[in-house]
């Protein structure tokens, strides 16, 4: 039985092994378990472990692939979750001092579905409070480092999630996403992770407690060490649930492009509305001209609207969703700075509170508006495949968790700009509900660089197909220094 790193193999290559008996559910769950005592401590990215239950989990796997029967795609695969998810009885807290009582009876959706297929879940992993940060830390457990350089952030809210896999403690990962919130950990850590369609994978079990509203633009989905396994995570956690069962089904299109010749695309590297460091602007354009080389038509080309209009009605739905789940008390605070928004102080700490609190008539205005966006993509895609860009302003910044999220800057280019800024690149597919995926683009002195993929709507295995042909021709994942053996 060969026993050689296989924690660090893609989820395909790990199951086919399984199923031919070259390793066993049992010893790919230890070795994961041996990364966990090994890295975590430095990482801490995995902060609740049920790991009883996962080895007896796992000799029942092994016990059944004995007997010729396979539970499904990701049989006696070891992973662990985003924080926020349920997983019956386990703490849900978001990060949330004030949610650690909250102990769904119930696993979500996903979850469900990743059992289903045989998964061997034995954590969770960290995220920033009320998932609301490009840093993964909180009161209760702590902060995630980003193993590239311990100094710097992971991203978030997956941002555990993405240390996990890129130190071989997971090998895949259930994030979620509304702001890059899978998107930016993989690009500030150097895995593959995947935005689906929004409503693509439901939502049951990854709400605040006592809600049953799906939240708009929010999204779950996976990340992973290759493209492959993507799509192999999509396969298994896409489709209705609930009432819509009855009636709907999911038949995402193929992808019908197996070469990068096939794919004609759209590039946009900078914009007005985000200042985005030149370096990282030059490391995703090398990599695209050495696509070009091998076939990629390339086309400097964006969808035709003004992209700073365009990143304020993002900002305005963006946080209308996130204030849906305030508090009471953080509702009433929020009037003030709403009031000054009105008066023409048009700050971002103004912007979020008016966007909490605004009227159902403004709210359905600024929809009607990502209405009119959302024809702009499907006309821009009439012409393009794809659309090439980045996925944040510049690569992991180091951890600053003083004062709050709207004051805090990065240095970009020489100067400081406001980290929020960078939710451009986020809302660019958020906004409008369609598929990205970021797959690794190299190094930027010594740090993981991602390049955005904006599809189509439903068209998920489009981007992840290009993601895939895109790791073939340059390479995928790289194991951070230190931590390719144990």
């Amino acid at each position: 039985m060969t026993t050689e790193n296989q924690e660090l193999k893609s989820v395909t290559e790990l199951a086919k092994m399984i199923k031919s008996g070259e390793v066993s559910a049992s010893l790919l769950l230890q070795k994961s378990l041996s990364r966990y005592e090994a890295f975590n401590e430095s990482v801490n990215a995995v902060v609740v472990t049920r790991i009883e239950e996962a080895v007896k989990r796992a000799a029942e796997a092994d016990a059944a692939a004995a007997r010729g029967e396979y539970w499904g795609p990701l049989h006696g695969i070891p992973m662990t979750i985003k924080e926020a998810y349920d997983w019956a009885d386990t703490a849900s807290t978001w990060g949330n001092p004030e949610w650690i009582g909250n102990v769904p009876r119930e696993n979500a959706v996903a979850v469900r579905r990743l059992l289903d297929a045989g998964a061997i879940i034995w954590g969770k992993t960290n995220v920033p409070y009320m998932l609301a940060d490009w840093q993964s830390y909180n009161e209760i457990y702590g902060c995630t480092n980003n193993p590239w350089d311990l100094d710097r952030t992971p991203g978030g809210s997956s941002g555990g999630s993405a240390v996990a896999l890129a130190t071989g403690m997971s090998a895949l990962e259930l994030g979620s996403d509304i702001g890059a919130s899978i998107r930016n950990p993989a690009h500030y850590v150097g895995v593959f992770g995947h935005k689906p369609t929004y409503g693509l994978v439901p939502q049951d079990g990854i709400l605040p407690p006592g809600c049953e509203t799906a939240g708009d633009i929010a999204v779950c989905g996976p990340l992973a060490r290759s493209a492959r396994d993507l799509d192999l995570g999509l396969s298994v956690l896409a489709g209705p649930a609930g009432y819509d069962q009855v009636g709907y089904r999911v038949e995402l299109p193929p992808a019908t492009q197996n070469r990068l010749s096939d794919f004609r695309v759209g590039v946009l590297l900078e914009s007005p509305a985000c200042e985005t460091d030149l370096k990282l602007v030059n490391q995703l354009q090398n990599t695209i001209d050495h696509l070009a080389k091998a076939g990629l038509s390339v086309v400097d080309s964006a969808p035709d609207f003004d992209q700073k209009e365009f990143f304020e009605n993002y900002l305005m739905l963006l946080r209308a969703a996130n204030g849906a789940a305030a508090s009471d008390d953080v509702y009433v605070g929020a009037e003030q700075g709403a009031r000054a928004w009105e008066r023409g102080d048009r700050s971002y700490r103004n912007l979020v509170d008016h966007a909490m609190r605004m009227s159902h008539r403004e709210w359905s205005i600024h929809d009607e508006q990502r209405a009119k966006y959302r024809i702009a993509w499907a006309n821009y895609f009439e012409e393009y495949d794809l659309l090439l860009c980045p996925t944040a302003a510049s690569t992991a910044f180091v951890h600053d968790h003083e004062g709050d999220r709207p004051e805090r800057t990065i240095e970009v280019n020489g100067s400081q700009e406001p980290v929020v800024d960078q939710l451009f690149w986020a809302g660019l597919s958020c906004n409008v509900y369609l598929p990205s995926t970021v797959a690794p683009a190299g190094l930027i002195d010594g740090l993981p660089a991602g390049l955005q993929i904006v599809a189509p709507h439903l068209h998920d295995r489009r981007s992840i197909r290009f993601a895939e042909l895109m790791e073939n021709e340059i390479g995928g994942f790289i194991s951070p220094p230190g931590y390719e053996t144990i």
